[in-house]
């Protein structure tokens, strides 16, 4: 299955509502061990993540991990340019997001966190949603929403 840009930005929006939730404020605390690289397969086995595959296409491959407030998304790219312009993108609806080379994590802040001493890579942030109250379409958000997909 092949997935063109305008495709990917309703499923992005749909995983983003659908793990919407507040993260921890926790510094993950451990080593960060050399950046993994791989497969998502690869990857999914590093993260100790048995992944449900929700996206496999030329571009990206995407699929859910862990459980309850454990769960994130584990999504793999196919150029670094598309990674980069899919993480800008998906930041506008905030959250957390564990960058390696042509992969990403996102998940609430904790979790991301704690992938790190797993995955290594780099920690980002998506826009800070603030004001007290939250957004019409964004169930249970508290001012930082995360996760995405493609």
């Amino acid at each position: 299955m092949r997935l063109t840009r305008p495709m990917l930005a309703p499923a992005a929006l749909a995983a983003v509502l659908a793990l919407t939730g507040c993260g921890a404020h926790g510094d993950g605390g451990a080593a960060v061990p050399e950046t993994a690289t791989g497969s998502l397969e690869h990857l999914a086995a590093e993260a100790k993540c048995a992944p449900d595959m929700q996206t496999d296409a030329d571009t990206i491959r995407q699929a859910l991990c862990g459980k309850g407030d454990e769960k994130y998304v584990l999504a793999t790219f196919a150029t670094d340019r598309g990674q980069r312009e899919w993480i800008n993108t998906a930041k506008d609806y905030g959250g957390y997001y564990l960058v390696g080379r042509k992969w990403v994590a996102v998940g609430h802040e904790d979790v991301v966190a704690d992938l790190r001493g797993r995955l290594g890579g780099t920690l980002e942030q998506g826009v800070q949603h603030g004001g007290g109250g939250h957004d019409a379409g964004h169930s249970g958000g508290h001012g930082e929403h995360a996760a995405h997909g493609g």
